[in-house]
């Protein structure tokens, strides 16, 4: 009895013995069957994906691939016709200034008559000389015209008499050429008398100190009482008409530009407001030293244009045909000035360019741009070339 029962826990313990084989077959396969799950799984995985990426789903993974580039703001600037612009300083001047002095034989002045900045004509009297002297030098010659003119008479009477004489004999043809010499000598020194009498009027008139041509009186250095002569400079400073001048240094380049005619735009410094004027001169010559030359503005008259001050001029040049772009677009370093344009694939570049004249809507680039690229327009100083971005097309400057 106990026999059979150890046989069968014997048979027992065999039956569930690790190394029955038939136990390893149904292991086997299960593993098989997992390898196939796990394959048919990424399978499915992998259909699933290729749906997404050729369904839309590829362009939301790139719409976010592109998120992760930089935004920039590009414009493209085209070609914008633009007038030339020279700009320059200034300094003003009357056009033509007319310095007076003394011309007579001078003396103690006893009046001025005038103050800078009045305005005179021409013929006026702008300051009065002594002249007690040569008021009584001047009648002294009208005395003597007198004098000369009751001799001529006389003489004149001489001849006639002997005219009349000579024809009953009794005086000879000697005597009547005499008396027509006397009567012509006579006449003579009337005609001397009034000759230095005119003299002396004229010297007297010159005592004064009169405007040569009507303008505005820029300078007065002269006082009452004080001694002038010839000899004593400049007493007064007229601008014939008022007219003003801007002289404007330019270069040889810019000069060259330029013709009589070309209107300027001159604003005198601490003035509210500029003045339009034209180029009367160009300078026919170039200083050796600074190669530069004046060119001549001409400008009515105006209380703010001051002899001797400053002012900032801009010049009409011609006019160019150039891409214009905002001045934050433009970067510069040591070398040159350049941009940042957005090339093929969104892929940063830089571009040096040489940039022109700036006026009030940007600034002309001359060289380096065609005015069809995409023209970074701010954040340029941070990127760099290379760098994959994504634009925004601003509003477009061309015209």
């Amino acid at each position: 009895m106990n026999y059979d029962a150890k046989i069968d826990t014997t048979e027992s313990a065999e039956a569930a013995s690790p190394f029955d084989p038939l136990a390893d077959g149904e292991e086997d396969r299960a593993s098989r069957r997992r390898v196939w799950l796990i394959v048919a799984l990424v399978g499915v995985l992998m259909i699933g994906l290729w749906f997404l990426l050729h369904r839309g789903g590829g362009d939301e993974l790139g719409q976010a691939a592109t998120a992760q580039a930089p935004v920039v703001t590009v414009v493209v600037p085209g070609r914008t016709s633009v007038a030339g612009q020279i700009n320059a300083t200034a300094s003003l001047a009357a056009r033509r200034e007319m310095p007076v002095g003394s011309v007579g034989e001078g003396g103690q002045v006893v009046q001025v008559l005038v103050e800078p900045g009045q305005w005179v004509k021409a013929g006026q009297v702008l300051a009065v000389i002594d002249r007690s002297v040569q008021s009584q030098q001047q009648a002294s010659l009208a005395a003597q015209i007198g004098v000369a003119e009751a001799d001529a008479r006389i003489a004149q009477s001489n001849l006639d008499r002997g005219l009349k004489l000579v024809g009953r004999g009794f005086i000879s043809k000697a005597d009547v050429d005499r008396l027509t010499a006397t009567r012509d000598a006579a006449a003579a020194r009337v005609r001397v008398a009034r000759a230095e009498l005119g003299e002396r009027q004229a010297l007297n008139r010159r005592l004064n100190i009169v405007a040569p041509a009507s303008g505005l009186v820029l300078q007065r250095d002269v006082e009452p009482g004080q001694v002038v002569s010839g000899g004593s400079g400049v007493l007064f400073r007229i601008a014939k008409d008022g007219q003003m001048e801007a002289l404007a240094r330019l270069t040889e380049d810019d000069l060259a530009k330029l013709s009589p005619g070309v209107r300027a735009e001159v604003t005198p410094v601490g003035a509210p407001r500029s003045f339009t004027g034209e180029v009367w001169q160009v300078s026919p010559v170039i200083d050796p030293q600074n190669r530069q030359g004046t060119a001549r503005i001409s400008l009515a008259y105006a209380p703010e244009l001051r002899p001797g001050g400053f002012a900032s001029v801009k010049i009409v040049a011609g006019s160019t045909v150039a891409p214009r772009l905002p001045e934050s677009a433009i970067l510069s370093d040591n070398a040159t000035s350049y941009v940042y344009i957005v090339g093929k694939d969104n892929k940063v570049e830089r571009r040096n360019i040489k940039a022109g004249t700036i006026t009030d809507e940007g600034i002309i680039v001359t060289e380096g741009l065609d005015g069809s690229e995409r023209v970074i327009l701010r954040a340029g100083a941070f990127v760099s070339s290379g760098e994959v971005v994504e634009p925004r097309l601003s509003k477009p400057q061309a015209k």
